[in-house]
Parts: C-alpha cells; structure tokens; sequence
C-alpha cells in the first residue's frame, strides 16, 4: 500500500450512472475535451495514455449511449481523417464540467471535515 500525507487534497469524482450503465465519467469527460482540443481521436487517447483502440471504444461507447453521437469522426487516409464533438457533445461535456463546478463548491467544507478527520495511511493498511 502506498502512503500519504494529510498533505494530499482530498477530491470527488463525478461518474454519471443509469442503474448499472456509466453515462459519464472523468475519463470520458478528458477525452470529449481532448477531442475538441486536438480533433483526433487517437491523438486525444495518445494524451490519456490509451492506445487508439482504447479510445475508439469509448468513442463508440459514448456514442451508443445517447440519443445522438457526440463524437463525429471521418476515416483517415490520404486526406487524413479527424473527429469533432457534435453539438450534443459540447452540451453533455459542458454539463459534466458544471457537475464537478458544483459539487467541488458545494463539498468544500464536507471534504474539509473529511480531512481533517482522515488517517494517513501506513504501509501496514
């Protein structure tokens, strides 16, 4: 086990679930941001450490998960390819980003409390 200090902030991760399905997560959130930023999907995985086939997957996988893709990719080639958000894509990542806003706001002094009441872990835990 790893140790750490109090020093280490304490912070919440936002996943978006429906039952048993992830809508939504840090990681997919990176990668919608990573897409707009570089428009490529594979140079956005690159950026997250994730092979290509990684990144496609969870494209795919965002993309069956709402009514509409967010994540609009051509075919590279000759021409070269590339990928973009959509609209809906802006919308969801945006509202994603205002989740974790709101609840970085609205814990503060429940993740204070939480802290300061926290152990450092040793290596025997």
């Amino acid at each position: 086990m790893q140790t750490h200090g109090k020093t280490e902030p304490l912070t919440l991760r936002i996943r978006v679930v429906q039952g048993e399905d992830l809508l939504l997560g840090p990681g997919r959130a990176d990668l919608l941001a990573f897409i707009r930023e570089t428009g490529s999907i594979a140079a956005a995985g690159r950026r997250m450490g994730m092979s290509y086939k990684r990144a496609w997957q969870l494209a795919e996988s965002m993309n069956s998960t709402f009514h509409a893709p967010l994540i609009l990719a051509a075919k590279g080639g000759v021409a070269g390819g590339g990928a973009q958000l959509t609209e809906l894509g802006d919308a969801v990542l945006a509202a994603y980003r205002a989740l974790e806003a709101a609840s970085r706001a609205g814990g503060a002094a429940a993740l204070a409390i939480l802290a300061e009441a926290r152990a450092p872990l040793s290596q025997d835990r």
